[in-house]
């Protein structure tokens, strides 16, 4: 990329961020979603609209993905309803059949139910092993949602989540994701309980401090998936001041393959969600060279991860 492009580039990016209304407060735990409720919601009108873009002579894809990344995924849901009811057709079919590609599994993601959408992702994760996909789902869900993931899990693969994760997984990693599952993530109350931080950075120490042959995993994975991001990450500063290692470092020390991927995945996001995400989004644009509209229109609807885009320029 040149010097001149690279410029027009981040002068795009700052232009587009100078006129977004972005929060100025931290996002809540498991609330990190940024597509709310369009106040203007018209069910029938929005209908409407999604036929005219595919009943011409050419797909509008721009229309399709702009009304649908600007609507809840509940919202989504009463359309999609509707527009069985007015056409006799499914609009998941329907769209499937106007789209390709990455947008079709764009579109597919968006008029699932989330917790369908999560719940089949996590299936075909655990088929591929795919550590990081699971750890993206399991570690930013509230509990309710990860009650509702494995409602849909038993409804669509008539299995058990958990025993599945038992046949498929072992280890650290099996470990790291029964814990998740059960949703027991404390929520950040606003104090700083100094005794616990010391409590846990000590625990993860171990007796032999900081020693990588000597830690114990299941006081790792029990404080990695019960505590708060804003707990942890005073616990990640302890830790380093007590051993002289990152968290991190320690990891790689002690862990290899799919559970080294894993516990590493997971600090980052405990770290930073937003920058973590931001960060995956800009490799996938990179590497797969995605349609500058459709990144542009993910980024829109998720305005919590564009302050960190910037870094990328």
């Amino acid at each position: 990329m040149s010097l001149v492009n690279g410029i027009e580039r981040r002068s795009l990016v700052n232009e587009i961020l100078r006129h977004l209304p972005l929060a100025d407060k931290t996002a809540v735990w498991g609330t990190l979603g940024t597509i709310r409720p369009h106040l203007n919601f018209e069910v029938e009108k929005d209908v409407q609209t999604l036929l005219d873009a595919v009943s011409g002579k050419g797909v509008e894809y721009v229309t399709v993905i702009d009304l649908l990344t600007n609507r809840s995924n509940e919202q989504r849901q009463q359309i999609a309803e509707e527009f069985l009811n007015f056409t006799k057709q499914d609009l998941l079919k329907t769209l499937e059949a106007a789209f390709s590609g990455h947008l079709e599994g764009v579109i597919t993601g968006l008029l699932k139910p989330a917790a369908q959408f999560d719940a089949h992702e996590i299936n075909l994760a655990l088929k591929g092993l795919e550590a990081d996909t699971l750890l993206e789902i399991l570690s930013t869900r509230t509990s309710q949602q990860l009650r509702e993931i494995l409602s849909c899990y038993k409804h669509d693969f008539s299995l058990d989540l958990e025993k599945d994760i038992t046949s498929q997984t072992s280890g650290f990693l099996q470990g790291l994701l029964h814990a998740l599952i059960k949703g027991n993530r404390e929520r950040y109350s606003g104090v700083i309980d100094y005794v616990l931080i010391r409590q846990d950075t000590q625990a993860l120490a171990g007796p032999g401090g900081g020693d990588p042959g000597r830690l114990d995993e299941s006081e790792w994975i029990r404080i990695l998936t019960e505590r708060s991001p804003q707990h942890l990450n005073r616990v990640f500063i302890w830790y380093h001041k007590m051993t002289g290692l990152q968290v991190e470092e320690a990891m790689k020390k002690y862990l290899e393959g799919k559970a080294l991927e894993a516990g590493l995945t997971l600090v980052s996001i405990l770290r930073n969600t937003p920058l973590y995400f931001a960060t995956k989004l800009y490799q996938a644009v990179k590497v797969r060279r995605i349609n500058q509209s459709l990144f542009l229109s993910f980024a829109l609807s998720h305005k919590c991860i564009l302050p960190f885009l910037q870094e990328f320029g």
